[in-house]
């Protein structure tokens, strides 16, 4: 039997087939349009056949395309009911945040159940940095970057504050890290493909390395955070989100620099009542998020 299949690109062949663009597909999965191609071209390769004609003027849909897309809206409309109803009948807290916010939450989520056990919390993690109440059965959310309160309770647990992380062993290694142009001997690991983080960090000190610098890509800050902490190189994440890790001493602080972004993360849910639970669990993490030093 042929295996079925990935959900997650089955999701991105369908927000794609509903707009026919993959700059809008992107827009909407809060991912770029890199990964929107690569994800489709990798569902194609698995299905065997094209599901999109690619044309100078945009997409559309091949006619396999047009008879899988009533089967994915299908599917999804399934599984978006059940977690609705299982969620439900439950009691469980459903709520959604990206993966970028994991190091920040999931201790914190661990903490709350070993606090209160009778509240439970089912997390999902995704690539996508928002939320949508009216399609997705969550009680609440983290989402990152701007938020509009269009219909949402929203507070705000942190600005985004970038700056470069590594390992101790790596600070007092032999070749020096004093001045940011040191950057430029060492490997820079970058949490994502388009390296906003690093470009918007030097471009606020007035420094521009050598193109040749050396570099590395990963998908997620988990991946580009574990790899700092290992001595790899010297990786850039928000202060907020690594304060455990710098904390604890598995990664250190060669600057002092923090840069804003002016985007932050936010805990939303739908206006209106909720739940006594839900009201404890929201309370908890922005007070946690207040209190860090």
């Amino acid at each position: 039997m042929k295996r079925l299949p990935p959900l997650p690109a089955l999701h991105t062949f369908l927000v794609t087939a509903q707009c026919c663009n993959f700059t809008r597909a992107a827009q909407q999965l809060h991912i770029t349009q890199g990964a929107v191609s690569r994800q489709i071209a990798a569902l194609e390769q698995h299905l065997g056949y094209a599901l999109f004609q690619r044309q100078a003027r945009g997409l559309s849909l091949t006619r396999e395309g047009q008879d899988w897309l009533p089967r994915a809206q299908q599917v999804f409309t399934l599984i978006e009911e059940g977690v609705r109803q299982v969620g439900n009948r439950r009691g469980t807290l459903q709520l959604k945040a990206p993966t970028c916010v994991m190091r920040w939450l999931l201790p914190r989520l661990m903490e709350w159940q070993a606090l209160r056990p009778d509240v439970p919390v089912e997390l999902t993690t995704t690539v996508q940095h928002g939320v949508d109440f009216k399609r997705e059965a969550f009680a609440a959310a983290v989402v990152y970057g701007a938020v509009h309160d269009h219909g949402l309770q929203v507070r705000k647990l942190f600005d985004e504050q970038l700056t470069p992380v590594c390992a101790p062993s790596l600070l007092a290694g032999p070749v020096p890290l004093a001045q940011v142009q040191d950057l430029s001997r060492h490997m820079l690991l970058h949490p994502s493909r388009d390296e906003h983080d690093w470009q918007c960090w030097l471009r606020a000190t007035g420094t521009k390395l050598a193109t040749s610098a050396l570099r590395q890509h990963f998908e997620t800050l988990d991946m580009a955070m574990a790899m700092a902490s290992q001595g790899t190189g010297v990786a850039i994440g928000d202060w907020s989100l690594i304060g455990d890790d710098l904390r604890s001493g598995r990664l250190c602080t060669p600057f002092g620099l923090k840069v804003a972004t002016g985007k932050g993360y936010y805990l939303v849910c739908p206006a209106g009542p909720v739940t006594p639970g839900l009201a404890e669990l929201l309370d908890w993490l922005e007070e946690s998020a207040n209190s860090q030093p």
